[in-house]
């Protein structure tokens, strides 16, 4: 790893550790806290650009999700926000209406594909089990047994 990149991954874990040590302020729905005043907390500075700087915090986001922390986001009348999941009811229905999302689009797409949704799952299923064959076949490694 380059130096730069290393400067680049270190200040990404920076802005992390950051971002949860401000989540940790705001747990449960009730505490959201909103993109913009997030952006200014974990980087020191006003979020000006809503668009791209919002983008850096989702990533952010994105990156501490996919490592089990349960930061949970809401949009309602009053604007929403991001916030750790206060206990396993927000996490629950935050995971529904996340199951949801992804079923409303899997069913456009089986619609795209003159398809029913079951079908389409049907092939999702086991196009997914050939990639994880031919994972562990370039791996040299067999868990078919």
């Amino acid at each position: 790893m380059t130096k730069e990149k290393k400067t680049k991954n270190d200040k990404k874990e920076i802005y992390k550790a950051k971002l949860l040590a401000i989540l940790a302020k705001h747990v449960g729905k009730s505490k959201s806290i909103g993109m913009g005043a997030l952006y200014e907390q974990v980087f020191g500075n006003t979020c000006k650009d809503k668009v791209n700087q919002a983008r850096i915090i989702r990533a952010l986001v994105t990156e501490l999700r996919k490592e089990g922390i349960p930061i949970c986001s809401d949009q309602d009348k009053e604007g929403g926000g991001y916030y750790l999941a206060a206990a396993g009811k927000e996490l629950e229905e935050y995971c529904m209406k996340l199951r949801k999302r992804a079923l409303k689009i899997l069913h456009m797409e089986a619609i795209l594909r003159n398809k029913t949704l079951p079908e389409l799952l049907g092939q999702l299923v086991l196009s997914m089990g050939r990639k994880s064959i031919k994972e562990n076949e370039i791996g040299g490694v067999n868990n078919a047994n």
